[in-house]
């Protein structure tokens, strides 16, 4: 008797686990079809234009050098960058141009007044210089022009204040003369940075409409925008900083030239007061002078 209830009861223990192992599976198998049913529904939901967010990830462009970024850029940008290279080329025309006609002037003018410094009178400072062209030979020729107009005036100090004014105005003329052109390195060295600011902005405006449209802020997505944006930045430091130094050393040149011709000048009125002081009149060279609208 004893041993026929053991036996039912070892039956019952078999029974209950065996329903609930098969319980237990069929728990785990319902979470595992809710899990599958779960991620199916929400995938169309988080991203309904999955497949075109992977096709406009693949187009991307993967250039990301300063030409590759000029291709892809947004036709503002480009017109920027354009607007940015041709500055830079001015800038650098404009430094060889006005170098050369620097050097060259204060070369003239340094050996005119080596020339005119051994000179006692304004006929010996004619003759010094004779067939010569330049800043100091417009001077002498104003000078005597001056002497001639002035041919027995008694007032010394009259004729030497008509001379000092005549000097002063070809002095100016010539001093407008070697400032032509650096005006326009002061304009781009003041608005090129702006410039290529606009650029970066306008380039950074269009890298949040792509993050817009393209509901992601995925590097790749803003990568490019951000990139031309910092282009067109660089690029306009690159076209204002040397604009600006070479400015600077065009200003300092130009002074020293401007200081020569005022030195030539003074040069010229001494040799005319010495003509002036002397007890004997000295006869007024007959070398034509040049007209003052040929010097300016």
């Amino acid at each position: 008797m004893r041993r026929e209830v053991g036996l039912l009861m070892l039956r019952g223990v078999r029974c209950v686990r065996s329903a609930m192992a098969r319980g237990a599976a069929a728990v785990a198998l319902s979470a595992v079809s809710l899990s599958a049913l779960a991620q199916e529904a929400a995938a169309p939901a988080a991203s309904p234009d999955a497949g075109q967010m992977v096709i406009g990830n693949a187009t991307l462009p993967r250039d990301l050098s300063p030409w590759g970024m000029y291709i892809n850029a947004d036709p503002v940008v480009k017109a920027v960058l354009i607007g940015l290279a041709f500055a830079s080329l001015v800038t650098w025309t404009v430094w060889l141009a006005k170098t050369v006609e620097i050097m060259f002037a204060k070369r003239r003018v340094r050996a005119a007044m080596s020339r005119l410094a051994t000179a006692r009178s304004t006929e010996e400072g004619v003759d010094q210089l004779a067939g010569g062209k330049g800043e100091v030979v417009r001077f002498l020729d104003a000078a005597v022009a001056e002497l001639k107009l002035s041919d027995g005036a008694m007032e010394a100090e009259g004729i030497k204040e008509r001379i000092a004014s005549r000097l002063e105005r070809l002095e100016a003329g010539y001093g407008r003369r070697i400032l032509r052109g650096t005006g326009v390195l002061a304009t781009i060295g003041a608005t090129a940075p702006f410039v290529g600011l606009f650029g970066t902005v306008w380039g950074i405006m269009n890298s949040f409409i792509g993050i817009s449209k393209s509901q992601t802020t995925n590097l790749a997505v803003v990568a490019p925008g951000i990139a031309e944006a910092l282009l067109a930045t660089a690029l306009g430091l690159a076209a204002a900083i040397p604009a600006v130094v070479i400015y600077n050393v065009f200003s300092r040149s130009i002074a020293g030239y401007r200081a020569q011709l005022g030195d030539a000048a003074a040069e010229v009125l001494r040799l005319v007061s010495r003509d002036l002081d002397r007890p004997a009149a000295v006869s007024t060279p007959a070398r034509r002078p040049t007209p003052l609208s040929a010097a300016e």
